[in-house]
C-alpha cells in the first residue's frame, strides 16, 4: 500500500492543514483526503506548465496525447488532466491544449485483459476526449514502407502473403527470451504510439511514468544495452522522434498513485486492470522473468521505507545530456534512437557474438544498436543472405 492506511493514521491531524484526519503518510509526512488530493495534482500539474491557457492561441487549439494502457499511472493521469481541462474551462471558458487518448491492442501478445469494456468505461467517464484503439502490428502500417522496422520482418523468412498481424506475432515467437519479448514489444508499442501522434497533430507525447516507472527504466535499459538512449526516455524535452515527450508523473511515487486511486472520487479502480497494481511478484521460472520484472520488484521494495532512494535515482539520470545528433544520422532499425559514433551491434563490446558493424551499408538494411542486437533473432539481422 503506497503510505500508511487510514486505520494506521486516524489519531494523527493532517500536518498541512492541521484540522482533518490524516488517511496516508507521504513521506512521513500524514495528510488528509483533500491535501493529499492537492498534493497529487500539483505534482502532476505544475509539469504542464508550458500547455497553459495564457499560452494557447486563439485560433488554434494545440493537441496532446496521453498512451492509456489502464495501468494505476496512465489512468491516474487521465483523471488529472480531465479534471484540469474542467478548470480552465470553468476559469476562462477555454483550455491549453485539447486531449488525444490512445490504447494500444498487443493482441494476445501479452497478459489479455478486457480492453474494450474498459475503454468504454474511460469514454463514459471521460466524454471530453478523441480516444482511439489501435492494433500493434499497426506499427508497419504507420511507418514508411522504406523504413528500415519494415526488414526485420522479412529477414525471419515468412511467406509474403502472411497477413501483418501474423508476420508480428511470428516476429514475437522467434524472439530468445522472455525479456527480448517484453523489450521488443515495448519498443513498437513506443514506435505506434510516436507515429499515431504525428499523423493526428498532436505536438508532444504525455507518458503515464511515476517516479518509480522511471527508476525502473533506468536501470533495466543500461542492462539491456540502451543506457545511451536515457537522456530521452526519462526527461522531458524533444526526442530524436521529431515530437517532444513529457512525464506530469516523474515527481510522484507509484505507491502515492495507489493511494490517489482509492481516495479519489469517484474511485478509480473500475479502470484499472487488476495486475497492474498489484505488487510485482517474482516468476517461479528463471526463464520467464525479465530484466523489467526484476527492477520492478527491486523499486518496488525500495520505495516503500526508502522513497528518496528512488527519487535519487531519477534526478541522477536526469542531469544526463543527450549526445548531439541530426536528422542525417544513422538511427537504430528497431528502436529508432539514434547512434551518433555510426556503431551498430556489438562493435567495441568484444567477444565472438554477431558484430552489427559487418552490415554493409544501403537501401534495405537493418541496423540494429547493442541493446536491440541482444533482443532480436540472428536471423532478423540478416542482410541479402549474409550475416
Amino acid at each position: 500500500m503506497p503510505g500508511t492506511h487510514v486505520s494506521a493514521v486516524s489519531e494523527q491531524s493532517c500536518r498541512r492543514c492541521k484540522d482533518a484526519a490524516a488517511v496516508v503518510v507521504v513521506r512521513r509526512e500524514p495528510l488528509c483526503v483533500e491535501c493529499f488530493v492537492k498534493y497529487v495534482h500539483t505534482k502532476t500539474i505544475k509539469r504542464m506548465e508550458s500547455f497553459r491557457v495564457r499560452f494557447a492561441a486563439q485560433d488554434q487549439q494545440r493537441r496532446i496525447l496521453l498512451p492509456l494502457s489502464f495501468g494505476v499511472s496512465s489512468v491516474t493521469l487521465l483523471h488529472i488532466l480531465d479534471h484540469h481541462l474542467t478548470t480552465q474551462t470553468t476559469r476562462t471558458g477555454r483550455t491549453g491544449f485539447a486531449l488525444d487518448v490512445v490504447f494500444v491492442d498487443t493482441l494476445g501478445l501479452e497478459n489479455p485483459f478486457p480492453s474494450e469494456s474498459l475503454l468504454a468505461q474511460a469514454k463514459g467517464k471521460y466524454p471530453d476526449h478523441r480516444y482511439t484503439s489501435l492494433p500493434l502490428y499497426d506499427v508497419f502500417r504507420l511507418l514508411p514502407n522504406e523504413s528500415s522496422l519494415h526488414n526485420l520482418v522479412p529477414g525471419l523468412d515468412l511467406p509474403n502473403n502472411l497477413p501483418v498481424s501474423e508476420q508480428l506475432t511470428s516476429l514475437i515467437n522467434s524472439l530468445p527470451s522472455a525479456t527480448a519479448r517484453a523489450d521488443v514489444l515495448y519498443t513498437l508499442r513506443t514506435r505506434l504510439i510516436v507515429e499515431h501522434a504525428k499523423s493526428t497533430g498532436c505536438e508532444t507525447i504525455i507518458w503515464g511514468d511515476s517516479t518509480t516507472k522511471l527508476a525502473e527504466k533506468t536501470l533495466a535499459e543500461t542492462a539491456k544495452g540502451r543506457g545511451f538512449s536515457l537522456p530521452w526516455q526519462v526527461a522531458d524535452g524533444e526526442s530524436p522522434f521529431g515530437i517532444t515527450f513529457h512525464y506530469p508523473l516523474r515527481d510522484l511515487l507509484k505507491k502515492e498513485l495507489v493511494a490517489y486511486v482509492d481516495i479519489a472520487s469517484p474511485s478509480l479502480s473500475a479502470l484499472i486492470e487488476q495486475s497492474s497494481s498489484a505488487s510485482a511478484q517474482a516468476s517461479l521460472s528463471s526463464k520467464n522473468t525479465t530484466i523489467d520484472d526484476l527492477m520492478k520488484q527491486y523499486f518496488e521494495s525500495v520505495e516503500e521505507n526508502f522513497p528518496s532512494i528512488v527519487s535519487n535515482v531519477v534526478r541522477t539520470t536526469g542531469k544526463l545530456q543527450a549526445s548531439s545528433s541530426s536528422p542525417s544520422d544513422p538511427h537504430c532499425s528497431l528502436c529508432g534512437m539514434p547512434v551518433t559514433d555510426g556503431r551498430f551491434g556489438i562493435h567495441g563490446w568484444g567477444g565472438d557474438q554477431q558484430d552489427g558493424s559487418d552490415f554493409p551499408s544501403g537501401e534495405g538494411n537493418s541496423r540494429l544498436c547493442y541493446g536491440c542486437t541482444r533482443s532480436m533473432p540472428l536471423s532478423a539481422m540478416t542482410i541479402n543472405g549474409r550475416s
